[in-house]
């Protein structure tokens, strides 16, 4: 009897305690004073039985994971700038003893950007992907906010951004990929995240939408653009706008495509399969006869590029080391890739696709991992002979000996 009652005891309180009756105060009766509470002996409780989750077995990122730029695994070797030349022509277009100089190091991840002539100077502009912003950096390296917001506009920021790695840290890409100019001056960009291409106008402050569907489906994520001197506008669409990229709900293409923007129309050029892997870079040739697109990491195409904007035959203009993502081209009609996220290359090729030399971006084997590699380059400067590299969280530039084509500018 002695035993039920305590049972029955316990259980009362233990009823008081999830039901919160013990510490609350009864209808007419005045509360309990600060000493009585702090003189008050709690019941002896009965020993409780802690469950433990079940055991997990964490993957292996140890030594045996790839050694990389992004990701679990360790850094890639230390290596410092360099230059590779390929054909003695290469010298003349960069000295072999050519330094890098560090503008920034401070962005999130930086891509495609624009020179914009000032008079005898001007600024550039480059995106930062993480950030979701533009910044303007002048010739003597000072940064500044250019624009913000530039590549998702929105509030549902629990839905934007595509998740990917930066060093070792996840992040999300939620910023513009890429901007550039048209033939008038006015500043373009690929607002990814907001699927649209988008146009600023001469007040500094009206966003214009120049497309952001094909036949009534949104783009899954504008990426790179490239604009002929009429104006007419091509670009690479990926899954870089939807969080879950190609597995998104919100995904309307069924396909990663190459498009043209030519009197208010949208055109499908290429899909993904027709070009043999997946758009990024996008550039014309100096004459604008060809059209350059990566295809996948390791292929670079050329394709000719009709009076209507419509294209013509493709051939594999190059394959190797240095593809994958930002394309540009100098004065002389040579071609200048580069290969996304890492180890940080720049492939450097004459017009009818012939390999003059590499230019190889420095590695640090340090932690906390550092995400240093090539995933545009632009020229810039008031002679145009400076080649910036957006360089992933950092932006370098590097003197050349002939000058850059410059978008908006008279080719």
């Amino acid at each position: 009897m002695k035993h039920q009652r305590k049972l029955a005891g316990l259980l009362a309180i233990a009823s008081g305690l999830v039901s919160g009756a013990v510490c609350a105060q009864a209808p007419g009766t005045a509360p309990p004073s600060p000493a009585s509470l702090a003189t008050a002996t709690a019941p002896a409780a009965e020993p409780l039985k802690v469950m433990a989750p079940p055991a997990t077995t964490a993957p292996d990122v140890g030594p045996n994971a790839k050694a990389f730029t992004l990701g679990d695994g360790p850094p890639l070797p230390e290596r410092p700038f360099s230059i590779t030349r390929a054909d003695p022509a290469f010298d003349d277009i960069i000295a072999p003893d050519t330094k890098l100089e560090l503008v920034n190091d401070q962005f999130g991840l930086t891509e495609g950007g624009v020179w914009i002539q000032e008079g005898n100077s001007g600024y550039l502009l480059v995106v930062d992907m993480l950030a979701n912003a533009i910044y303007k950096i002048t010739p003597d390296n000072k940064v500044s906010l250019f624009m913000y917001k530039a590549g998702y506009s929105g509030g549902d920021l629990l839905h934007a951004g595509i998740q990917t790695r930066r060093g070792r840290a996840n992040v999300l890409l939620i910023g513009p990929q890429v901007v550039t100019r048209d033939p008038k001056g006015s500043i373009v960009w690929a607002a990814s995240n907001d699927r649209t291409i988008m146009r600023l106008e001469k007040d500094g402050t009206t966003r214009t939408i120049l497309a952001n569907n094909y036949q009534g489906k949104r783009f899954n994520g504008p990426n790179d653009i490239a604009i002929r001197s009429d104006g007419a506008l091509f670009f690479t669409d990926a899954d870089t706008g939807l969080r879950d990229g190609r597995l998104s709900p919100l995904k309307e293409l069924p396909f990663a495509g190459v498009f043209l923007v030519k009197d208010d129309k949208v055109t499908l050029l290429l899909d993904d399969k027709q070009l043999g892997g997946g758009p990024n870079g996008i550039a014309l040739s100096t004459d604008e006869k060809y059209l350059y697109l990566s295809a996948g990491q390791n292929k670079l195409m050329r394709y000719e590029v009709k009076a209507d904007g419509t294209l013509g035959a493709g051939t594999v203009f190059t394959e190797g080391e240095g593809i994958g993502d930002g394309i540009k081209t100098d004065i002389k009609g040579n071609v200048y890739s580069t290969g996304r996220a890492g180890p940080g290359e720049i492939r450097v090729l004459n017009k009818d696709g012939k390999l003059l030399g590499m230019i190889h971006m420095p590695l640090w084997a340090t932690e906390p991992k550092r995400e240093i590699c090539a995933l545009n380059v632009e020229f810039g400067d008031p002679d145009h002979k400076t080649l910036y590299v957006s360089a992933g969280e950092a932006v370098f530039k590097l003197r050349m000996k002939i000058p850059g084509v410059i978008p908006g500018l008279s080719r």
